[in-house]
């Protein structure tokens, strides 16, 4: 696709001009939106190419996802204008947006998994009939060269809850084609995905635009941001704080439009451990079916340890076996050099144990309650006035609440605001801090970065270290290896089951880490 270089002005705004053939289709002007006292988008302008892949990048909390919904006809702006090609329109809710072209896909795919794949991309829509009843036949017929064209080959009876995340959004992405959606959001489309769905689903959007649909793109991923998009657009406090072509751009200048200024070097902080301190946690041929196939490891104090791998390869079975919510079929874990079998996860988080499990929102939180309630769920007998009394000491929970609040930088109006209502990040603080209030003295996080922006990124990391500083032994499994080079002592990588190879200190590298996750994908089952 052509594009026009420009030069950024000092603000970072958008230079003049379209790129040639690129005319704007989709435009925002002066859009404002407030939740009680908190702006969530001042004055925004922005502007959408026809074809292009914009990105849209920012914290959470920066206005990205008030602005989407906007588009969507979820919320109405408080001031402002909407306009498509070039004219005035209002979003009054979800069928206008459809009715002018545009389509939106969330993180959480909204399909019906008992519906097949057919019924999914036209659920909604008038359909052919016979005698009365649909007629699934010339159906298929219709939404056949859609399926074909966004890479779908798998049956299109096959039940959506049967189909893989990545093949999910193939089918929510031909149900936009099949409603002519002439722009799809995206958001967080790889949060799930291994490096070769990513690739594929890549691969799909730059036909889409080839084919003159525009795609509006939201990830925290920075590399695929620079490797797919024609521009992007940084938001910061509910406001646009640039606008840059693809060509005038680096991940450096990203983030620092993301965060107002510089991150420190991630690697910096990455210190020794003793390697003669005896372990505080130990696996001994670690047996499960074929998800975990005799993994042995040891942790110890002050430790920060990685699991690299590619999806399927064993990394969170194995975090579920340690933590009790599986039992092993064989093999032992030993915690200070003595054998432990936790019947359930009681007795992991009675032993110390505390689990950041990679899907927050429906494993490590309530969404309906409130900060004050999640972050003390893992305490809640200490809270307690007596051994015997049901009754809750309210004002304790609430001072400690709030202070893991402050500790973690938690953005929150109160600790009685409910959960549900945070950014992505800073949910992930409020899983991270329930096990601080427990004081739990092995952690494990599973996918801790997935999902969150950059700036709460760092101040994860810098929890993680300041634990292990503490003498806290941590487990990070990772699908970045960047992650990995800059928070841990040593990665073991696994492949089907098994630890392929373990690195330590500067042997950590992205291209040994991708090496030993794809040395044994090819080699025949029960190969040691």
């Amino acid at each position: 696709m052509e594009q026009q270089r420009r030069s950024d002005s000092q603000d970072g705004v958008e230079g003049t001009g379209a790129a040639e053939g690129r005319d704007p289709f989709l435009g925002v002007r002066e859009v404002s939106k407030s939740f009680g006292g908190v702006r969530a988008l001042k004055g925004v302008d922005m502007e959408i190419r026809r074809g292009e892949v914009h990105g849209l990048i920012g914290a959470n909390g920066a206005g990205k996802s008030t602005l989407i919904k906007i588009l969507a006809g979820v919320q109405p702006p408080d001031s402002g204008t909407v306009l498509i090609d070039g004219e005035p329109v209002e979003i009054h809710d979800t069928q206008e947006a459809g009715r002018l072209g545009l389509s939106f896909i969330h993180q959480e795919l909204n399909l019906v998994p008992k519906f097949s794949a057919l019924q999914n991309m036209t659920l909604g829509l008038p359909k052919a009939t016979r005698l009365g009843f649909i007629d699934w036949r010339a159906t298929r017929r219709e939404v056949g060269p859609v399926a074909q064209r966004v890479g779908i080959d798998f049956s299109l009876d096959e039940p959506v809850g049967n189909l893989s995340v990545a093949d999910q959004w193939l089918v929510s992405i031909g149900r936009s084609i099949v409603r002519k959606a002439r722009l799809i959001a995206m958001d967080e489309p790889t949060a799930s995905l291994s490096a070769a769905e990513s690739e594929r689903l890549f691969r799909v959007v730059r036909e889409l635009s080839d084919d003159g649909i525009s795609i509006l793109y939201v990830s925290h991923h920075l590399e695929e941001i620079l490797d797919l998009c024609d521009r992007v657009t940084v938001f910061k406090d509910g406001e646009r704080v640039a606008t840059r072509e693809r060509s005038s751009i680096t991940k450096d200048s990203l983030v620092r439009d993301i965060v107002g200024g510089d991150l420190a070097d991630a690697s910096q902080a990455r210190g020794a451990t003793a390697a003669e301190a005896r372990p505080m946690l130990e696996a001994r041929d670690l047996k499960r079916g074929s998800a975990v196939r005799g993994v042995s490891f040891a942790l110890r104090p002050g430790e920060v340890l990685g699991f690299a791998g590619l999806v399927g390869s064993g990394r969170t079975e194995l975090a579920r076996l340690i933590f009790g919510a599986d039992r092993a079929e064989a093999g032992e874990v030993l915690l200070d050099g003595e054998p432990v079998r936790f019947r359930d996860p009681h007795d992991a988080v009675r032993q110390g144990i505390g689990l950041v499990p990679e899907e927050r929102r429906s494993e490590g939180l309530v969404l309906g309650k409130s900060v004050d309630f999640n972050t003390n769920l893992a305490s809640l007998p200490s809270l307690r006035y007596g051994r015997w009394l049901p009754l809750t000491d309210r004002r304790k929970a609430t001072v400690r609440a709030a202070g893991v609040a402050e500790q973690l930088s938690v953005k929150t109006p109160g600790v009685d605001t409910v959960v549900g209502q945070l950014s992505g990040g800073n949910q992930q603080k409020v899983v991270i801090g329930k096990w601080l209030i427990r004081d739990s003295r092995l952690l494990i996080l599973d996918e801790p970065s997935r999902g969150v922006d950059v700036g709460a990124r760092a101040e994860i990391h810098n929890i993680v270290r300041g634990l292990a500083e503490n003498g806290a032994g941590v487990i990070v499994i990772s699908s970045e290896e960047e992650e990995l080079i800059g928070l841990c002592n040593r990665v073991l990588v696994m492949a089907h089951g098994r630890v392929t190879g373990e690195l330590s200190g500067e042997e950590i590298t992205k291209e040994d880490i991708l090496r030993l996750s794809y040395a044994r994908e090819n080699g025949p089952e029960g190969e040691a």
